[in-house]
């Protein structure tokens, strides 16, 4: 029997999210991971969580784009172009989703089921939840759960306050293996390396597991759900890495 870990109560979250839902069963929806969905006719049919979570990654774009052409009038598409994806990509989400303590109102499936857990002993020690590999995912759920209760206006809301530190830096973020590739260039190396270590799951939600590599330093590895977003992700570790000697 699966039986899911303690989480603390989301009308808690509800006032980190800034809005008082009038279904709560919508969050609900949004905090409940596939892990404990219910039969198979169910899943056939599409679990709330994975709905949530498509809206929410189109509602979030769409607000972020509109903030972009609203805060940036002098920028050309390409500039935008950068900014956006570097305010809804993977790592924007998971930033936001632990800076407000997501992690420790997701429900989770314990045992084989959960192997979403990255941290042993989640279910004892909720703020190691954070590192989840799902948290983008749970992030967008919420956002398009706050769009289904609050309409535009709360996930406007929720968005801008959260975002608002990353949409105001000066200059348009570099892609993060454009990056790599212009500091092994700059620095007379070869270009970075990209293999895959790892492609799991069935194919409407594939996993790939990437490992990134330059001349001179240990390689890294990064999942994503195609391997241009794990080759980022990747990429985005190793450039870290590399600044800091």
């Amino acid at each position: 029997m699966i039986s899911p870990p303690i989480t603390l109560d989301p009308a808690k979250l509800a006032e980190k999210l800034g809005h008082k839902f009038a279904n709560p069963q919508l969050l609900e929806d949004a905090l409940t991971h596939p892990s404990l969905s219910g039969n198979s006719q169910s899943k056939k049919k599409g679990a709330p969580y994975e709905r949530l979570e498509f809206l929410g990654d189109r509602v979030l774009g769409l607000i972020i784009a509109e903030w972009l052409f609203e805060a940036y009038p002098n920028a050309n598409e390409g500039e935008m172009a950068k900014r956006h994806a570097a305010l809804v990509n993977r790592e924007a989400l998971r930033v936001i989703a632990s800076e407000i303590g997501l992690g420790k109102y997701v429900r989770l499936a314990r045992g084989k089921d959960a192997s979403v857990i990255t941290a042993l002993g989640a279910s004892k020690q909720p703020d190691s939840r954070k590192n989840l590999a799902t948290l983008p995912d749970a992030m967008e759920a919420v956002i398009g759960a706050l769009y289904l209760d609050g309409g535009l206006a709360a996930a406007h809301q929720f968005i801008h306050k959260y975002w608002q530190r990353d949409i105001a830096v000066s200059e348009a973020p570099a892609d993060p293996k454009t990056a790599l590739q212009e500091w092994a260039q700059g620095h007379g190396l070869p270009l970075p390396a990209y293999r895959t270590v790892t492609h799991s799951g069935p194919a409407h939600a594939p996993k790939f597991m990437i490992e990134a590599s330059v001349k001179g330093f240990a390689p890294v590895q990064a999942e994503g759900d195609s391997k241009r977003a794990a080759q980022k992700e990747a990429a985005a570790k190793l450039v870290e890495l590399v600044k800091k000697k």
